[in-house]
């Protein structure tokens, strides 16, 4: 059993929902992550292949619209596309200053994808990452410590010059010839 799993190429996919909106956003479309992740598997050779998707979310009450779609969305990558979906609410960080109070929302989740990383090291040959984050080069320099493959996949413009570098190899997702996009962005009004 061992040597067969040696074997089997298994690839590893870590998601940071935050710097792909980045992407989307610039590219006008939403990813298709059916296609996103059959594109992954054939690219990758991979024989299994396992997806994390990390995000947050806005409390419920600090938007004047639901947030039904968002978690309906989580349900599917999890139940419809076997995804691992690590989720939390925002923080809400209040600043007080003389021009009044104001709110700033954070939702950082690289200690997350970093221990999910760390912990399944064993069971994957290729990580691959969507992010541009600086803060990644050390989780990506211990990978291929060990013996791992490291991608990242972001774009031009949210891509730190370090970790674009210190990876086995970077692809941006704008200049991707596989078809990874799905429906065009909608914007709320009075957004």
């Amino acid at each position: 059993m061992a040597e067969n799993s040696q074997k089997q190429n298994i690839a590893y996919v870590f998601i940071d929902a935050s710097n792909l909106w980045q992407a989307q956003k610039a590219r006008g479309r939403m990813f298709d992550y059916q296609k996103l992740k059959n594109v992954l598997k054939t690219k990758f050779s991979a024989s299994v292949i396992e997806i994390f998707y990390y995000t947050a979310y806005p409390a419920e009450g600090t938007r004047s619209h639901s947030l039904d779609g968002k978690h309906k969305f989580y349900t599917y990558l999890k139940k419809g596309l076997g995804f691992t979906v690590v989720k939390k609410e925002l923080k809400r960080i209040v600043t007080h200053s003389e021009a009044g109070d104001s709110i700033q929302e954070k939702g950082n989740m690289d200690v997350e994808m970093t221990i999910d990383a760390i912990h399944n090291i064993n069971k994957y040959n290729n990580a691959i990452f969507f992010t541009g984050d600086s803060d990644f080069l050390a989780l990506v320099t211990y990978i291929r410590n060990k013996g791992k493959k490291v991608y990242i996949f972001s774009s031009k413009n949210n891509i730190s010059q370090e970790l674009r570098t210190g990876a086995d190899k970077y692809f941006d997702v704008l200049l991707l010839e596989e078809d990874i996009w799905g429906r065009e962005l909608e914007y709320r009004q009075g957004v």
